[in-house]
């Protein structure tokens, strides 16, 4: 009898073994959860969204691996992020905290804000004012925003917010360095960004963990919780549930 209850319990022991085994290996080579918790790339994302993230679009550093063991370093099967990609990184600050922006500069890129626009490589970034109902958070705030389409040069679209007041008019100019990127929120005026170089800066290429694909959940944390059933209606997300992050978010 006691055998049996033994070999039961070492079974058992193996397949929670081999569980975990498999989940390490499909959340640090294909696809990981993540929550958003911020308001720094809305409209796109929201707080309250999880999303998938897709470990392999950039290939795999030590970051792509859970507490990102020194195994080795740089990446291997190495890809290029592209201009709007929506991507997951660790900051430099700490190479520790996930955060995710919107990649704006490549290598060697230029960017700088002049009036309130936006200049890569010298060139003003196309945009058009769009007609919008968002409402847009930052901490605790709803602040009234001007919501534009922009278009980068390979012709990724999506919707960024300025503040209607105290939006950031000019800034220095931004080059990236070699191995480097420039990432930007959607809110602009809410995001802790590569704008900010003591926090955040210019992010290594090692330092990249994926590239957002969809988001699987939504609920607003804000206006109800899930576990009040009789507020779901205000609180889940239903319309956003398996919504693919295409280059248009408008």
């Amino acid at each position: 009898m006691k055998k049996n209850i033994l070999k039961t319990i070492i079974e058992n022991v193996k397949t929670i073994f081999y569980a975990l085994i498999i989940a390490v290996i499909i959340r640090s080579l294909f696809f990981q959860p993540f929550y958003i918790p911020s308001s720094s790339m809305e409209p796109t994302l929201l707080i309250g969204d999880r999303i998938f993230v897709a470990k392999y679009t950039y290939g795999y550093s030590k970051h792509s691996f859970p507490f990102s063991p020194p195994f080795f370093s740089n990446r291997i099967l190495n890809k290029s992020p592209k201009y709007g990609d929506l991507v997951v990184f660790k900051t430099p600050a700490d190479n520790r905290t996930d955060y995710i922006k919107r990649l704006i500069g490549l290598p060697g890129d230029t960017i700088q804000f002049k009036n309130g626009k936006l200049f890569l490589n010298n060139k003003e970034i196309l945009r058009k004012k769009v007609d919008s109902a968002y409402k847009i958070r930052c901490a605790s705030f709803l602040p009234d925003v001007i919501a534009y389409k922009e278009t980068l040069p390979n012709g990724k679209e999506y919707v960024a917010v300025y503040n209607e007041e105290g939006t950031m008019q000019n800034t220095d100019e931004y080059k990236v360095p070699q191995n480097h990127f420039f990432f930007l929120g959607d809110n602009r005026d809410c995001s802790k960004d590569s704008r900010y170089l003591s926090s955040v800066g210019y992010v290594s290429n090692e330092n990249l963990v994926g590239n957002a694909k969809m988001i699987f959940f939504s609920n607003d944390t804000i206006s109800g919780s899930i576990f009040k059933f009789w507020n779901l209606d205000q609180s889940l997300r239903i319309k956003r549930f398996f919504k693919l992050l295409k280059w248009q978010n408008f």
